[in-house]
């Protein structure tokens, strides 16, 4: 199983990392399968950085095998989509990117990528491209976001990556976090909505 990630697709969130605004084409990152926590498990702070950040995002679900996919066909690949956490340890990306490395250390580590429950299309009321979803911790709003402004959106994201790579049935893709992320403590209790869904809680220790 392959996770894909998507950075700097949202504007807001460039401008709160300093980042550019406008990427020409999606920017793509890669996390292991040992990243994934699911099932309500808890997100365990590692010791080797000082600052754990959330980046509350859609996921999406491979649903059948493609190769160099057409964008306008693209929507044929997915099958269900769900919210989930990109945990990054930011001061090590700050020292990372500085140095000109590649970001796997604080992005691809273990335990990095929360998913949530998956919601099927056809469960959907509202277009994918029109999709809102947020964040809580300990009950309160911390991050919202909504795929309509995405700067690059989901069908552009499947058809792009696939050139690159075959995707598979299984193969998840974040598509990237809006403005608002922070970072997470002992003790909290972290709490993701796709709409009014809940799909995905999660304690930090």
């Amino acid at each position: 199983m392959k996770i894909l990630c998507v950075g700097m697709n949202y504007p807001l969130h460039n401008k709160e990392l300093n980042n550019p605004s406008v990427t020409e084409a999606p920017v793509i990152f890669s996390k292991p399968e040992s990243s994934i926590i699911r099932d309500g498990r808890p997100f365990f702070i590692p010791d080797f950085a000082e600052r754990f950040d959330y980046e509350t995002e859609l996921v999406i679900r491979i649903g059948r095998q493609g190769k160099s996919i057409s964008e306008r066909f693209a929507h044929r690949y997915y099958d269900a989509v769900t919210v989930g956490i990109d945990f990054t340890a930011r001061d090590l990306q700050a020292t990372l990117r500085a140095d000109g490395l590649p970001w796997d250390l604080c992005k691809g580590f273990d335990g990095s990528a929360a998913v949530g429950r998956w919601v099927e299309l056809t469960e959907l009321d509202t277009p994918v491209d029109n999709l809102r979803f947020r964040l809580e911790i300990d009950g309160d709003t911390v991050q919202t976001g909504c795929t309509k402004d995405m700067t690059h959106s989901i069908d552009r994201i499947v058809s792009f990556v696939s050139n690159y790579f075959t995707l598979k049935q299984g193969d998840i893709i974040f598509t990237g976090t809006p403005s608002g992320i922070g970072p997470v403590s002992e003790d909290q209790h972290l709490t993701a909505f796709l709409e009014d869904r809940k799909v995905l809680e999660l304690n930090v220790k």
